[in-house]
């Protein structure tokens, strides 16, 4: 009977000592969470301020008297890394200027059209059809003094616009493949626009690209690893080169264009790759 009594202590204080630990574990994955996400959040500031200094140099370029296309052509990008890059405005007859033709394919309300418009601007092309789906933008880039003009076709993410990928995807020397970070519906989708896009353009350079990354780096650092090692396999799956993004911060945005630029023209400007969380990625 003593023994039982004895057996029964036991158990109940190896209980107790149980329950004990794993409140100590639970507080400490809180607490371990806790200390990510303000790392990554600690590391987001940098993309901001990247921001605001875009900010200052528009509102300087607005307020000064010298024609924009100068300007632009004399200001660096805030994303500085590839050699040789100088962004321009406005399209001329001139005959050394090389058009080339990229394709933005993804579903909707993914941030396509803001990716677009941080890049190029506000002013469209007249053939734009918005009521077909299909959008186009233009932009001019001078590339050791050479004059590149990217015509942007961006198909819109519904089922009617699925018509217009052959005309977009058709020629292309690349072909953007986005979806939105915080929601990995739009990421499964990539595989299916990328089947129907390579049905019409078997050599375009792939690029997948993550948006929203500002919205990204809010969510939970267990889901942002998961997303992004979900990102990395369909990125190599399709042999594409992965890019993280913001339009809101320009997070990654003209980079994409310059690399590829670089791909196209085969110039020794080459991308640092960047698996860091909490940082907005780069796999290749």
């Amino acid at each position: 009977m003593a023994q039982q009594q004895q057996l029964c202590r036991k158990m109940s204080f190896r209980r107790s000592v149980n329950r004990r630990l794993a409140v100590l574990r639970r507080c400490f994955r809180v607490l371990w969470s806790k200390i990510l996400r303000i790392g990554c959040l600690c590391k987001a500031i940098d993309y901001t301020q990247l921001h605001r200094a875009s900010a200052v140099a528009a509102s300087s370029s607005a307020s000064s008297s010298v024609p924009v296309s100068s300007q632009l052509s004399q200001v660096g990008d805030v994303e500085s890394g590839g050699g040789g890059f100088v962004s321009g405005s406005g399209r001329k007859s001139n005959s050394d200027l090389v058009d080339l033709k990229i394709s933005l394919l993804g579903d909707s309300h993914i941030g396509k059209t803001s990716f677009l418009v941080r890049y190029v601007g506000n002013e469209k092309e007249q053939g734009d059809d918005q009521t077909k789906g299909l959008y186009m933008m233009d932009k001019t880039m001078i590339v050791k003094g050479a004059r590149i003009s990217y015509n942007i076709w961006e198909v819109g993410g519904d089922e009617k616009s699925v018509e217009q990928i052959p005309a977009a995807c058709k020629d292309s020397v690349a072909i953007l493949f986005m979806f939105d970070l915080t929601s990995r519906c739009t990421l499964n989708s990539i595989v299916r626009w990328y089947k129907q896009a390579r049905r019409w353009n078997q050599a375009a350079i792939p690029v997948i690209i993550g948006t929203k990354f500002d919205d990204f780096i809010q969510l939970p650092i267990d889901l942002q690893w998961t997303i992004a090692s979900e990102a990395r396999s369909i990125a190599k799956a399709l042999n594409a080169t992965l890019f993280f993004s913001s339009a809101t911060y320009n997070i990654n945005v003209n980079k994409i264009f310059k690399f590829i630029t670089a791909k196209v023209f085969d110039l020794p400007w080459t991308v640092e790759r960047n698996l860091t969380i909490g940082e907005p990625m780069i796999d290749f």
